[in-house]
């Protein structure tokens, strides 16, 4: 995946440098177009040598539910000429990394047995931001298999307080 991600940086720096002080908003179109791209058969279709560059186009601003602006149409023009449709969730993940140095935050994705409601995640996120020292983007999974508690994933750092781990934690500490 290294290359992948040496392909994709050169579009998502340029992307970023584009955007300015307007990142946070195109941020949900690249988001958009990184979904679209993630599909196995779009991607099938988009390698195919008898499908154009303009139907590949097309396809994806077919789909797209969002609307387009011309910078994105631009951007989303030069991916596909340059065939690189395949390096587009990348390209997204890329940006997100450098829309949140810009802004100071971190993406956290929350792991937990149950749905959080909005109030307890916004408590939870205030006791997380504490923990980690930053302004967090918090994302709910739902994982049954935890039990209970929460598994918290801010880039590298990893908090886990679900009822899985603790019975792993006592299982090792009783079989030692």
């Amino acid at each position: 995946m290294a290359e992948l991600a040496t392909i994709a940086r050169p579009y998502a720096e340029a992307l970023f440098k584009a955007a300015g002080a307007d990142a946070a908003s195109m941020a949900g179109w690249v988001e958009a177009l990184a979904a679209i791209a993630a599909n196995e058969q779009l991607l099938q279709f988009a390698d195919d040598p008898n499908t154009s560059d303009q139907q590949v186009f097309d396809v994806i601003t077919g789909v797209i539910k969002t609307e387009l602006p011309a910078a994105g149409q631009n951007f989303l023009r030069t991916v596909i000429e340059n065939g690189r449709v395949n390096v587009l969730p990348e390209i997204a993940a890329q940006f997100q990394v450098l829309k949140n140095a810009q802004q100071g935050t971190s993406d956290a994705i929350v792991y937990s047995a149950f749905d959080i409601d909005a109030s307890a995640l916004s408590e939870l996120g205030a006791v997380l931001e504490k923990r980690f020292g930053r302004k967090l983007n918090l994302k709910v999974e739902v994982q049954p298999e935890l039990i209970g508690g929460v598994r918290v994933v801010v880039g590298d750092e990893v908090l886990d307080t679900s009822v899985k781990a603790r019975l792993e934690q006592m299982k090792v500490a009783l079989t030692a």
